[in-house]
């Protein structure tokens, strides 16, 4: 039994399609507690976008805010059927890494995470988050193709 499940999610519906595999190790009793975590990147494009001094902690503040509301959301629909779920949110400038950190210092079990499923040049030039954690992960990493998705 996986009794720790980290989820990390993007906020974006592909990443969600690990919800319902998630689901399913829980209710079939394969899993125990879910961390539903979200990996906040800090950063600003360009300083003309932007006149006068820009507060990088309001910034900061402003997408945590929304990280946190996104990820009490998500868990709310888990928690309505019964599931024991956790959030997250944390700053990383590299995903799979602060992905990888988390699970090892907080002694999850496994790992359910969506992938885009790039191939080739694509898989190349955008990186994969999905890959990075199978690549540095110490433990069972489950991949959702997106294909798993379609209804």
């Amino acid at each position: 039994m996986y009794q720790k499940i980290l989820v990390p999610l993007d906020g974006s519906e592909l990443a969600e399609c690990a919800l319902p595999h998630v689901k399913n190790l829980v209710k079939g009793g394969a899993g125990g507690e879910v961390t539903l975590l979200n990996v906040v990147t800090v950063y600003l494009q360009g300083h003309g976008e932007y006149p006068g001094r820009v507060d990088i902690n309001a910034v900061r503040e402003s997408l945590f805010m929304e990280s946190r509301k996104y990820l009490a959301d998500v868990k709310s629909k888990l928690a309505s059927e019964g599931i024991q779920v956790e959030t997250e949110s944390l700053e990383g400038n590299r995903p799979a890494d602060a992905i990888s950190d988390y699970a090892r210092k907080n002694g999850m079990d496994m790992i359910v995470i969506a992938t885009h499923g790039y191939t080739g040049l694509k898989k190349l030039m955008l990186g994969s988050v999905a890959l990075g954690i199978l690549h540095e992960s110490h433990i069972p990493v489950l991949l959702i193709r997106p294909e798993s998705c379609q209804g």
